[in-house]
């Protein structure tokens, strides 16, 4: 694919809002529609951002001949049914974090996206900011030796509202979901798949996961400390260790801009990499050299490390008495929140 990629966006909320001024900075992609199961909602989005059609269902943007490639933007319970539709319509997805509400869901939009050769990627933005690209280089080129531990910490004071999406059950709500995603993923990143996991925390009224402490484990003896929480603020940051030094990533650690390299013997060593626009751009930006190559996967967030962090999730909310579901009525469904 070497011409222009037609974009359609699903969900307007507010993610979607902050997306979308980061397509001007990747040449070659360009946003031409809008999704939402409000026709008015998304009508003003499209106004918003000078898109040339607004959709008024998830079914039609999925149908529209000229769109390319969908950006998914919804609750994380409809994630599921939207990318297996789009899938079979051989749209490329570019699907929000949490890639799908539950383990299962996931395996089958993978399995989908495989058996139809079609791309699909989670919109994990922190695997692709310029200052943890570098982290990853300077960890392969052993900066820090073997890497033994990874720290994070992610967490926001949210007040109770059981009618917004955080709180609602129904909707994918819970920390876990929203904000555990990145501590878990950037740990999988540089660990792997864990053989155990535990979690300990608490929930909110409605039966969604407040704050969560986890403990992945290894069965060589590595581990992994995260914590997140819609309780409590946590500075946000995070730290490898490894036998020969550690790498700070300050904080907020999913978007960061600085990283501090400290070896053993030596004085610490700063290293900056500012994002190109507001950071989402380089997601974007690696869907559009995937496309062009002709590859249905990403090699820096592939579906296997998706899987892996879903399983991850899945262990700890079920740990915490959190049962998350998928919505298959999505493509059919009221608007509930985009």
């Amino acid at each position: 694919m070497d011409e222009e990629i037609r974009w359609g966006v699903v969900g307007p909320g507010r993610i979607a809002e902050s997306v979308m001024t980061d397509f001007a900075h990747v040449p070659g992609a360009r946003p031409v529609a809008v999704a939402s199961r409000s026709a008015d909602r998304a009508a003003a989005f499209a106004r918003r951002h000078g898109l040339e059609r607004a959709h008024g269902s998830y079914a039609d943007i999925v149908a529209d001949p000229d769109v390319d490639a969908l950006y998914v933007a919804t609750p994380h319970p409809q994630h599921h049914a939207v990318a297996l539709a789009a899938l079979d319509a051989g749209k490329a997805l570019l699907v929000e974090k949490a890639f799908t509400a539950t383990t299962e869901g996931a395996r089958e939009v993978v399995e989908r996206a495989r058996a139809r050769r079609v791309f699909v990627m989670e919109a994990m933005w922190t695997r692709f900011q310029p200052a943890v690209v570098r982290l990853r280089e300077l960890v392969a080129d052993g900066a820090i030796g073997e890497v033994r531990s990874v720290q994070a910490d992610l967490g926001v004071a949210r007040d109770y509202d059981p009618a917004d999406r955080l709180f609602a059950r129904e909707l994918g709500g819970g920390a876990l979901l929203d904000l555990g995603v990145y501590v878990v993923s950037f740990a999988q990143m540089l660990l792997g798949a864990p053989d155990t996991v535990h979690a300990t925390g608490s929930l909110f009224p409605t039966g969604v996961d407040a704050e969560a402490a986890l403990l992945l484990g290894y069965a060589d003896g590595r581990s992994a400390t995260l914590t997140t929480s819609l309780r409590h603020p946590t500075p946000g940051q995070a730290r490898v260790f490894g036998t020969a030094g550690w790498i700070d990533v300050l904080p907020r650690f999913h978007h960061p801009r600085t990283i501090v390299l400290h070896r053993t013997g030596a004085e610490p060593e700063e290293v900056t990499r500012p994002p190109s626009g507001t950071g989402y751009s380089h997601e974007f930006a690696e869907v559009t050299a995937c496309l062009r190559a002709g590859r249905t996967e990403s090699a820096v967030m592939p579906l296997a490390d998706t899987l892996a962090v879903q399983s991850v999730l899945g262990e700890a909310a079920g740990h915490l008495g959190v049962r998350h579901r998928e919505d298959p009525d999505a493509l059919q469904g009221a608007d509930l929140f985009g």
